[in-house]
């Protein structure tokens, strides 16, 4: 009957923020952000709008919807009978979008790249959407001021989730964390390849059934030959989506902003810097999603007057420059590009 209770009014649908704030305000609000919403497959990031066309093809009704807000205009609390006091609610945001902001990738053409279980890269194209010739997506970052910030997004689907694997499939480390020194105990990947195609390849290849391969193994390999790759695919991945972004905008990243539990890994930083050719900057807090609906609630909160202001928060704890031969890179990534192909 659920079909008939939404048709009738009966049910009210929304993301994971929408549900929690449902329940924060004991149904008195039904609201959720630009940057959600924008992600649903039922908004129209041009028009700012729910869109009729969409929801007339998946049969639902719009009545069903959340009140989108835009990222400044979060001023809710919660219902006096859940906690003691009324508490403030000022800040709405998703996942990645938090992370950019966190970042303080406020600049057109900046990135960001989370490496988590998966690698999620962010460029802030500015206040124009930019349609990908290669297959990123094109969201919405926030909306402030009356004023929409738009990004390129790709999403690498196996990043950290490799490591593990070597941590409980092959068991050749105990801790992900192990996985650097064995690493390093190798002078390079000895022409070994990883493609962690576990799930099919994500963004820009989006080839659902590429199967996971090992390539260039010989007499010699050893387990760390194998954890090289394993690190090494990461940022091959990585590298393959910064490229798209490139094209897509029509020039060269110079910089980029990481974070995610990966990110502590100096020896993946550094091949990325080498592999990619930009300067990684690792700030000294890495947890920046929750940062930046941190500082989304301190702006709307009066906490921070302006992004100025936050501009000085961000601190590096450590940059990566590019060090690696141009010779030695274009073999690296020919190989690489190879392996990717038989992966399909």
């Amino acid at each position: 009957g659920a079909k008939q209770k939404a048709k009738n009014g009966e049910l009210a649908f929304g993301t994971v923020d929408t549900w929690l704030l449902w329940n924060l305000a004991r149904g008195r609000q039904h609201v959720t952000d630009i940057s959600n919403a924008s992600r649903t497959m039922l908004f129209n990031i041009h028009t700012l709008e729910w869109d009729e066309e969409l929801l007339a093809l998946f049969g639902i009704p719009k009545n069903m919807l959340p009140r989108v807000l835009d990222n400044d205009e979060v001023k809710l609390e919660t219902a006096g009978n859940i906690f003691h006091n009324k508490i403030p609610i000022t800040a709405i945001a998703g996942d990645q979008q938090a992370a950019l902001f966190g970042q303080l990738c406020l600049g057109e053409g900046m990135v960001k790249n989370t490496y988590g279980t998966g690698c999620f890269l962010m460029m802030n194209t500015g206040s124009k959407p930019v349609f990908s010739n290669n297959r990123l997506i094109t969201t919405i970052a926030w909306r402030m001021n009356k004023q929409t910030i738009y990004a390129l997004e790709g999403s690498v689907f196996i990043a950290g989730a490799a490591i593990q694997w070597l941590r409980d499939g092959l068991q050749i480390i105990k801790k992900s964390s192990d996985v650097e020194k064995l690493a390093k105990s190798v002078e390079d990947n000895g022409g070994v390849y990883f493609v962690p195609a576990f799930s099919g390849l994500g963004a820009p290849h989006w080839k659902q059934d590429a199967q996971g391969l090992l390539t260039g193994l010989s007499r010699g390999t050893s387990n760390g030959h194998i954890a090289r790759a394993a690190l090494e695919a990461i940022a091959f991945q990585s590298n393959d989506v910064i490229r798209s972004m490139e094209e897509d905008m029509g020039k060269k990243v110079e910089k980029m902003r990481v974070d995610g539990g990966a990110s502590v890994n100096n020896l993946l930083l550094q091949f990325q810097a080498d592999i990619s050719g930009v300067f990684i900057e690792r700030p000294e807090i890495q947890e920046t999603t929750a940062l930046g609906v941190a500082y989304l609630a301190g702006l709307n909160s009066g906490f921070w007057e302006s992004t100025e202001q936050l501009q000085k928060q961000w601190k590096m704890q450590k940059e990566f420059l590019p060090e690696m031969e141009e010779k030695e890179k274009s073999e690296l990534l020919e190989n690489w590009k190879k392996a990717v192909v038989k992966s399909f």
